[in-house]
């Protein structure tokens, strides 16, 4: 191989798949001088990706996860590299059959196509398995396996063809060298190279790397299982590396998948296996590689058992024996997604990490576009390195959560179920008071957040079924309670109170902060002082980087306030894009939020101030310091959940004080504490509200989203060209985003049933939809409107089904449920002309 070259305009560390498809896609996009670095040989450098079991399982509940691992099919197909064998998820229990028919939602809603077929079915296929283990499965016919040690090697090559990558193999980085917080050279065992972009593409190793520059990438590699055994006649007898099914025995977390006369047998059940990526063995040192580690048997014995208990013929017959047996490494994060982007301590270094093997050439395309362009071509917003906040990168977080989530790679995970490792990270300062009122607790970036709160249980004598709409199934309801809808109702009688400490809060200041604004924000920023604007943020594309609100404090100050989860993406989109003369300043630990809203809210303020907060001396859309007593507090009259009221911004350590003489004040007004049930799902959806990573993202725009404006500011933003443009030419969007009603909830049980979200939206006759995008429309949030009395559902819609009283279908659980169009703009389906918030209901 080359030797090391003095200076490089991008240097990729890592030759498996992912760095290998990363060279070839920055080539494709016209990068030049590229320099591949890796300590092991090639074409197998000792990674995940040489021991991999390497086959492709293409539906999964996440869309960005899906979407991503279509395209890496593509790309192998497009190589050769790709053998169709279909695949089996088998289901040994009618609980696992209820996921499954969870699964064929998300496959109809990405356009997958599969099935759920019977035992007599899978046998048909795979003869050797015993039919009366299980009692249904999901079918795919375009699972398959690849061989990616050859795609890596002819992408890889690809590049080297066109003249612009330089590989260099046998050669470590020992070193990374940062000035002014922006990447300078890697040290490496060859020497130094000088590159101003460098990019981590190495699984299990990649957090070493990354801490040689002071950066995080918060992985850790983990131990999978795996045999294979053999030979097998039934196998040998047939042609090719694999000829049967690859079955996923999902009650067991196991698998069984073909090679050659080989039964490959893998298991996600045993503990887990933890281990630091310093102790993970060279290429010297190692007996396979150094991501094969020395097998524990203890560990996978119990796995064997119900190996054979599905597969008796095969895995009991005493000609095969075990020939492979390892503990193989592979990379896990603290949520599951993968870890792309530039890292949020130094410019110039990138992260592309955690990647399996169904996503490599499809994610190293989107961070090659994402590296070129500004923004991928697939919404990777899931798996944005710059999600993670100070105390999720810590070693101690990430082997929390990884310990927890791998037995839940074949679990039955619930779209709202909560973790139980690292709790109490971040307590709001009316945390204590939160608990004596019975609060449970939901996470969110590391707070504890109310999500309901059990000292409103009364409240479910005082309303109806019809309003509460009680979900007596236990999916339905796991994770949910009809306090939820009982404390919407009482806040739109009343008033309540919520805990919104998860905002993440920053100020832009100094003489370049309004061109800063201006430039990144859709909205007009040069307003008067006080106001409070609601803006998108958008890419140079024209899609959604966020949607947020500022309120100007000053000449020269604007307060950024966004949601938690988003909190530290927007911060790094915000800092990059600031003009000279602004700097960006992150104070969420500096002050607390509470939200106060209802009829009642201004009578409840009004108590406790001596200021002007009627609607026409505090007019919505502003902020201004009010005192309430010896507190001095930040009011914004914005609403987010349709009612008049403030949110209230005090320092942190006031924030227990203000709380307590709000609910005191409040008490006689009959307000009560609201948990993010109603803040977040209730409100939010009968008021149409969009949120970001449910119906906002970087594949969506404004005329889409019904957010577009009469007009736009003389002032220059990012995306105003691609949003002018796309008004200019008048095309009509390709899809819309649409409110809907279900108009029928009973189940062919009897029982009735409420989606929670990802289901797909279908004609009333169960036929399939496309968009102008060639998508087919799934629901984006659901949740109940219990002012509506209706579950409402929100979903992109084709343009010709867009329209009001439109009558179609949402697929749950494989049953149809009847919906109805009630809103295809940003019309609220309650409360349509704002009245509520404008001024106190009577």
């Amino acid at each position: 191989m080359a030797s090391v070259p003095e200076k490089a305009r991008v240097v990729v560390i890592g030759a498996g798949i992912v760095g290998n498809s990363l060279c070839y896609h920055l080539a494709e996009l016209g990068w030049t001088d590229i320099v591949q670095l890796d300590k092991g040989p090639l074409p197998n450098p000792g990674g995940s990706t040489g021991h991999a079991s390497n086959f492709i399982f293409p539906v999964d509940h996440s869309r960005e996860m899906t979407d991503i691992t279509l395209e890496s099919v593509r790309q192998y197909k497009e190589l050769g590299v790709f053998t169709e064998s279909g695949g089996f998820e088998v289901a040994r229990s009618e609980e696992r059959m209820e996921e499954l028919r969870r699964r064929m939602s998300s496959a109809k809603a990405w356009g997958i196509d599969a099935e759920l077929v019977s035992p007599e079915f899978v046998q048909e296929k795979v003869p050797f398995l015993d039919k009366d283990v299980i009692v249904g499965a999901f079918w795919t016919p375009s699972v398959g396996v690849v061989d990616s040690l050859r795609a890596g090697t002819m992408m890889r090559e690809r590049a080297q063809e066109k003249g612009v990558l330089t590989v260099c193999s046998g050669v470590e980085v020992t070193g990374m060298e940062v000035v002014d917080g922006h990447i300078k050279a890697v040290e490496t065992t060859g020497g130094r190279i000088e590159a101003e972009t460098v990019v981590i593409c190495c699984g299990v190793w990649s957090p070493k790397i990354a801490r040689m520059a002071g950066a995080h990438i918060p992985l850790t590699p983990a131990v999978h299982q795996m045999i294979s055994a053999g030979p097998y006649e039934v196998l040998a007898s047939r042609p090719g590396e694999i000829s049967f099914p690859i079955v996923r025995d999902m009650d067991t977390f196991c698998y069984e998948r073909q090679h050659g006369s080989d039964m490959e047998v893998g298991s996600y059940a045993h503990r887990a296996i933890l281990h630091d990526p310093e102790e993970i063995p060279s290429n010297e040192q190692a007996k396979l590689s150094p991501t094969e580690m020395p097998f524990t048997d203890e560990d996978f014995d119990p796995q064997l058992e119900q190996a054979l208990e599905l597969m008796p013929e095969l895995l009991g017959d005493e000609s095969g024996e075990v020939r492979y047996a390892i503990n193989g490494l592979l990379s896990l994060t603290p949520d599951g997604f993968p870890i792309l982007g530039e890292t949020p301590e130094v410019k110039g270094l990138w992260s592309a990490a955690a990647i399996w093997i169904k996503e490599g050439p499809g994610t190293a395309k989107c961070v090659a576009e994402w590296m070129t362009h500004g923004n991928p071509s697939i919404d990777v917003g899931h798996s944005d390195i710059n999600r993670f906040y100070p105390h999720q990168r810590t070693r101690a977080h990430v082997k929390a959560r990884t310990s927890e989530a791998f037995n839940k790679t074949y679990g039955i995970v619930h779209p709202a179920e909560q973790w139980s490792s690292s709790r109490n990270m971040r307590l709001s300062p009316m945390h204590a008071s939160q608990q004596d009122l019975g609060a449970v607790f939901y996470e969110a970036a590391g707070w504890e957040r109310p999500q309901w709160y059990a000292s409103n249980e009364g409240l479910l004598e005082k309303f109806s079924d019809e309003q509460l709409m009680p979900r007596e199934h236990e999916w339905d309801a796991r994770w949910w309670s009809p306090i939820i809808n009982a404390e919407h109702l009482q806040m739109r009688e009343t008033a309540a109170l919520v805990d919104l400490s998860a905002f993440a809060i920053f100020d832009i200041t100094g003489p370049g902060a309004l061109a800063s604004v201006q430039r990144i924000c859709v909205a007009q920023m040069d307003v008067a002082i006080g106001r409070v604007v609601y803006t998108p943020v958008l890419d140079e594309t024209g899609g959604f980087r966020s949607d947020l609100t500022v309120m100007r404090l000053g000449h020269d100050r604007f307060r950024v306030v966004t949601g938690g989860a988003h909190g530290m993406v927007d911060k790094k989109w915000f800092a990059d894009h600031l003009v000279d003369g602004a700097s960006l300043t992150d104070l969420t630990s500096s002050f607390t939020t509470i939200g106060l809203w209802g009829p009642k809210a201004l009578e409840i303020l009004s108590s406790v101030t001596d200021a002007d907060v009627s609607p026409e001396g505090f007019k919505f859309g502003t902020c201004r310091e009010i005192e309430v007593g010896n507190l001095s507090v930040l009011a914004s009259r914005i609403s987010y959940v349709g009612e008049f009221g403030w949110e209230l911004y005090v320092p942190f350590e006031s924030g227990a004080a203000l709380w307590e003489r709000l609910l005191e004040a409040g008490a006689p007004h009959g307000l009560i504490p609201a948990g993010i049930g109603v803040y977040g799902t209730t409100g939010r959806i009968e008021k149409g509200y969009r949120a970001y990573a449910a119906e906002l993202d970087s594949e969506r725009s404004l005329a889409e989203t019904g957010m577009t404006r009469k007009k736009y500011k003389d002032a220059d933003f990012i995306g105003k060209e691609a949003v002018l443009g796309a008004s200019a030419n008048g095309a009509e969007p390709a899809t819309v985003l649409c409110t809907m009603t279900v108009d029928d909830h009973t189940s062919a049980s009897g029982v009735k049933r409420y989606m929670l979200g990802g289901e797909p939206i279908r004609t009333r006759d169960g036929g399939q939809l496309t968009d102008g995008h060639g998508h087919h429309p799934y629901v984006t949030t659901a949740g109940s409107a219990p002012s509506l009395g209706k579950h409402v559902l929100m979903a992109f819609l084709p343009v010709d089904q867009a329209h009001v009283g439109n009558q179609l279908a949402v697929s749950y659980m494989e049953e149809l449920y009847p919906v109805t169009v009630v809103s295809a703009d940003a019309t609220p389906a309650f409360d349509p002309d704002n009245e509520r918030i404008k001024r106190p209901a009577l």
